[in-house]
């Protein structure tokens, strides 16, 4: 019978495993950079012409081809050429990236790049190229996360985990990018507008840091990668967003582009209803200046009040998945459903926990819904805690509220006890669960599987 083991065993083996895990880190990190730095100046017909050079090289051995021999005379001398044309090219370009306030996850954006030759050389056959950066994880990330499914790969798989090397690394790449199509030739002082294109991969923000003019050899083989002065600029990534159907929510009427829904008071913004003496609240622009004239006093509009429905769109930040696969979508449900409320006829309030409360509110009259997505695309998970603090959140407002949609990461206990105590507070909520698989038995409201949520979300009813 085993022995069981004893904390400092325990506290050995950790120790190991970390030292191992130090050394896969090392090993990783190094193999990752060295491909990186070769796949960005070695171009496709240069792999090619690699292949070919290696593949003439096992032929010749050992036989007297002379065929084989052209070939490999061939291909040696064209990838000599271009190399040493490479020692020749020179670029020193000053540029300045005119980026937009907003890009979307999941969507291309261009923008326009000023670039100027500060050298004294004519420049031609380059093109510009914004680079990502570096995705490498650093070595907590790689020593304590894991990749999901990682418990179901084989015993190497797991022991040498270099599938979490290349999980994380892809978690954590923020854009990919391309070569600009119109090809540069300026002449010494010149300056051109080029376009480029990147693809976001992630939401939150961007750093552009690293622009770069490639250089490429006479065969297109090799490229040389200079670096272009250029200051550095930063772009919000606004969560992706899913298309939703035209619902309408429970508690009012959403979506009335005309007339008044009777819910919640936004104030005096109605139709004119009379004249009246002044009060020490009322604004300025109510004063009817032409009646004070005639009477001597302060005379103010009376305006009938108006009301428009308000809405609640409240977000489960809590996420002890370290993938935050789930998370991730849940955010962007929460920013489709934001994008479809009409905020022109009605206000709606953000409410999430993410270490205290946070309440963001847009509409008419308030602030566009470009900044909720905002608040959206820098919401972080929170790792611990209930749901408490949330439903109290909640209540705090439900007088103000129509009625709220909850967008829950997932489904436990502690969930269906925020839900319990929105129902006793007398809030209208619908319950939008994003989870695995099929929907549980007893889950109230709308379940979207992950991993299918574009389709499923699109299946909502009308009327939630």
């Amino acid at each position: 019978m085993a022995s069981p083991e004893t904390p400092a065993m325990t506290a050995e083996k950790a120790a190991k495993l970390e030292t191992f895990h130090r050394w896969l880190y090392r090993s990783c990190r190094q193999t990752t950079g060295t491909r990186q730095f070769l796949l960005r100046r070695i171009r496709p017909a240069g792999i090619g012409l690699g292949a070919v050079l290696v593949i003439s090289i096992c032929l010749g051995v050992g036989h007297e081809r002379v065929a084989v021999y052209q070939v490999f005379s061939l291909a040696f001398a064209m990838g000599a050429i271009g190399f040493f044309s490479l020692l020749l090219r020179r670029a020193k370009l000053e540029a300045i990236r005119n980026l937009p306030r907003h890009a979307t996850a999941g969507e291309p954006l261009c923008y326009s790049v000023v670039v100027r030759n500060a050298g004294e050389y004519s420049l031609s056959r380059a093109w510009l190229i914004d680079s990502e950066p570096d995705p490498r994880p650093p070595f907590e990330e790689f020593h304590l996360i894991r990749e999901p499914g990682e418990e179901e790969r084989n015993w190497f798989d797991r022991h040498f985990i270099y599938f979490r090397w290349q999980w994380l690394t892809l978690r954590r790449r923020l854009f990919n990018q391309k070569l600009s199509t119109q090809e540069l030739r300026l002449g010494p002082g010149e300056q051109a507008r080029v376009s480029l294109e990147i693809m976001p991969l992630r939401r939150g923000v961007i750093r552009l840091q690293d622009l770069r003019v490639m250089l490429p050899d006479p065969f297109s083989l090799m490229q040389k990668c200079v670096q272009v002065s250029a200051p550095d600029a930063s772009l919000m990534i606004l969560p992706r967003r899913y298309p939703l159907p035209r619902i309408e929510l429970p508690g009012g009427v959403p979506y009335q582009m005309s007339g008044e829904a009777t819910s919640n008071s936004l104030g005096n913004a109605g139709e004119f209803v009379g004249l009246r003496d002044y009060r020490p609240e009322d604004p300025m622009r109510h004063i009817h200046w032409r009646s004070w004239a005639r009477l001597g006093r302060p005379i103010v509009k009376e305006l009938e009040d108006t009301h428009y429905p308000r809405y609640g769109l409240v977000l489960d930040c809590l996420s002890t998945d370290r993938s935050d696969v789930a998370f991730e979508e849940a955010i962007s449900v929460a920013a489709s459903f934001a994008c479809s409320i009409d905020t022109s006829e009605s206000l709606l309030d953000l409410m999430f926990i993410k270490n205290e409360a946070h309440r963001v509110t847009v509409g008419r009259g308030v602030q566009p819904v470009d900044k909720l997505l905002e608040v959206l695309a820098g919401v972080s998970p929170q790792r611990s805690g209930d749901h408490k603090e949330l439903a109290h959140l909640v209540l705090n407002y439900k007088d103000d509220m129509t009625s709220c949609v909850v967008v829950l990461n997932g489904w436990d206990d502690s969930r269906a006890e925020l839900l319990e105590m929105l129902d006793r507070g007398g809030v209208i909520a619908v319950p939008i669960v994003v989870g695995e698989g099929k929907k549980p038995p007893g889950v109230p409201g709308y379940w979207l599987r992950s991993g299918d949520v574009s389709s499923d979300i699109g299946k909502l009813p009308t009327r939630l």
